[in-house]
């Protein structure tokens, strides 16, 4: 009998310890980071794949980000941000533009002309997110990142050579600003994520679409259209808002040191790592359209001011709409534009 009790005891004593806090501190976090993008595009597998290694580097194993690509974990493009905020996945990396409207001070950085060089706009960005949005539009989420793609391009089945060559051009577009956009120069936006635009380019739902040259290779792109427009000078006819968010609670609650990791390898650190990584990716995709012989059509600072000119009512109507939300748009657009300044832009 005592040596029953013996064993029972030993048993429960070990049981005991390996519950303890000290060890369970030490065990390995786990985390899981979902995304829309197939595996190979730029920013799965160039951006977050190595910041999440520097991560786990810098945690010493205290930390493992298991990545899910694709959607794979179920749901659609525009529900990432929300399963970012119930605790769903861990992390999410999405195009803020996916909900629309919900996030309306991030939308400066997307109107048209606004962006100059893509690694300033990203700081730009970035430090916005900490000095205003983290505690107001992002209240819900933590953000680890914020950044913009390179230069956005129109890609077409027709050739876009002048702004008359946008009438009744049926287009996708990522977000709000830039359907608003698309519609104002005379073309018929269709808002769609950037993984259905294959299918509704072969199914004819779509005669072309904008989007940076660096995601052009992962939806095979040149092999659905051949003429692209390119724009001269020093602004982007337009670009996107892309963050990586983590659950509040979650980050919250990581132990130090791998909090610490988390904190050491995001920041405007991933901010402009992420913007330098996806403008340096749009020459290998341009470079692809330009070995099958592409049509790419550059248009002159003329032309382009055209397009300024006619585009400058989406800029006035976002001002208008922001007011409504008791948000001063045009301070907002001149904090933006000093920002990017004060980076280098």
């Amino acid at each position: 009998m005592k040596k029953r009790t013996f064993i029972q005891s030993t048993l429960a004593a070990v049981t005991a310890l390996s519950l303890s806090p000290t060890l369970a501190a030490a065990q390995e976090v786990t985390l899981r980071l979902h995304q829309f993008l197939p595996p190979p595009a730029t920013v799965p597998k160039h951006i977050l794949k190595p910041w999440a290694e520097r991560v786990e580097a810098a945690a010493g194993g205290a930390v493992k980000i298991e990545h899910y690509d694709a959607m794979t974990l179920g749901g659609t493009p525009p529900s990432l941000m929300d399963q970012a905020i119930d605790g769903t996945v861990d992390m999410v990396m999405t195009v803020v533009g996916y909900t629309p409207g919900r996030f309306p001070r991030t939308e400066v950085f997307e109107l048209p002309f606004m962006m100059t060089d893509p690694v300033a706009t990203s700081m730009a960005f970035h430090d916005m997110v900490e000095t205003d949005l983290q505690s107001n539009e992002y209240s819900d989420v933590k953000i680890l990142g914020a950044w913009v793609h390179g230069p956005g391009v129109i890609h077409t089945k027709d050739p876009i050579t002048k702004l008359e060559d946008m009438a009744g051009k049926k287009l996708r577009g990522p977000t709000r600003v830039i359907t608003d956009m698309l519609n104002e120069l005379g073309a018929t936006p269709v808002g769609m994520p950037l993984p259905a635009i294959p299918e509704a380019l072969s199914k004819g739902v779509v005669d072309g679409t904008v989007i940076p040259w660096e995601v052009t290779p992962s939806i095979k792109l040149t092999d659905l259209v051949t003429n692209h427009t390119e724009f001269s000078g020093k602004e982007s006819l337009y670009t996107a808002t892309i963050i990586l968010a983590m659950n509040k609670a979650r980050y919250e609650s990581l132990p130090a040191n791998v909090k610490a990791a988390i904190d050491a390898e995001s920041g405007m650190k991933l901010a402009q790592f992420a913007a330098q990584v996806m403008w340096d990716y749009d020459k290998p995709g341009r470079d692809i359209a330009v070995g099958k012989s592409a049509n790419i059509i550059t248009l002159d600072e003329t032309e382009v001011a055209r397009w300024k000119a006619k585009a400058q009512p989406v800029i006035d109507r976002w001002i208008a709409d922001m007011q409504g939300k008791g948000i001063d748009g045009q301070a907002m657009i001149e904090q933006a534009k000093a920002l990017i300044a004060k980076h280098g832009g």
